[in-house]
């Protein structure tokens, strides 16, 4: 027996390269998967290379309560129900200190990170089997601090908060509700993140980045992708309310 069969799963953020990884994981344990972006091209694009009847799509910004309802409604009208809530998407926003930080980007950064993690648990949990899990994206960066990076700091400590509170409130459904928390994963965003820290020479950047790391390299997508699936499957079935963190050793020190 397959970990997901027959269940049913929506990944925000599916247009990046941890949800279309997590989602052909999904896939092959069984599942339906309803990818959720703001990057239609993307997103179309991942589904097409996905190669599968059981995958569908739906472009919604994820800040906007009418759009997070319609893809809601769009996976219960494809698929019937929703088993598995991958609550993924967020952004990285700028590398600045405070004092120079601008105040628009802080804004789409809360309201990417954290407004539309709280509004996909708003919609997606009363329409939830019970028993089912969500499986929130944070990161190490919400349990430690770091300087110019205040709002995505910011935003994945308040995930955290989301993640117990809904942790809680859904227990007598055994709905488990947890975070991922990954360290520098290998990606779109860490290429972003390097050229911030030191434009023209991300190289170096990266290399500074993995020795702060005790198994001195960024975590693979794959990796993320597994502990979303152990997450997602009933091997997980007393874990709720917890930091699953992945770092490499990083939060040790």
């Amino acid at each position: 027996m397959k970990k997901l069969q027959d269940k049913v799963a929506i990944i925000t953020g599916g247009a990046g390269s941890i949800g279309k990884i997590t989602a052909k994981l999904f896939l092959d344990e069984g599942a339906k998967v309803m990818l959720v972006d703001l990057d239609g091209e993307s997103l179309e694009k991942n589904t097409k290379e996905l190669n599968s009847e059981h995958v569908k799509y739906c472009v919604a910004d994820v800040t906007k309560a009418p759009e997070v309802q319609h893809y809601i409604d769009e996976t219960v009208k494809i698929f019937g129900e929703i088993d598995i809530f991958f609550n993924n998407a967020g952004i990285e926003g700028a590398v600045k200190p405070i004092v120079d930080y601008p105040e628009e980007i802080f804004d789409k950064v809360i309201a990417i990170n954290v407004k539309g993690m709280w509004l996909g648990n708003k919609y997606a949990i009363p329409h939830m089997k019970d028993g089912g899990s969500i499986i929130m994206t944070s990161s190490v960066a919400g349990i430690l601090g770091s300087g110019n990076m205040s709002a995505y700091i910011i935003s994945k400590h308040a995930i955290i908060g989301i993640m117990r509170s809904a942790a809680i409130e859904v227990a007598p459904r055994k709905i488990r509700v947890n975070t991922v928390n990954p360290s520098p994963v290998n990606s779109r965003m860490m290429r972003s993140i390097e050229d911030g820290v030191s434009s023209g020479n991300a190289e170096k950047a990266q290399r500074d980045f993995e020795a702060t790391i005790p198994l001195k390299r960024y975590a693979e997508p794959e990796e993320i992708a597994k502990l979303v699936l152990f997450l997602a499957s009933d091997d997980s079935q007393f874990i709720t309310g917890t930091t699953q963190i992945i770092d490499g050793g990083l939060s040790a020190q």
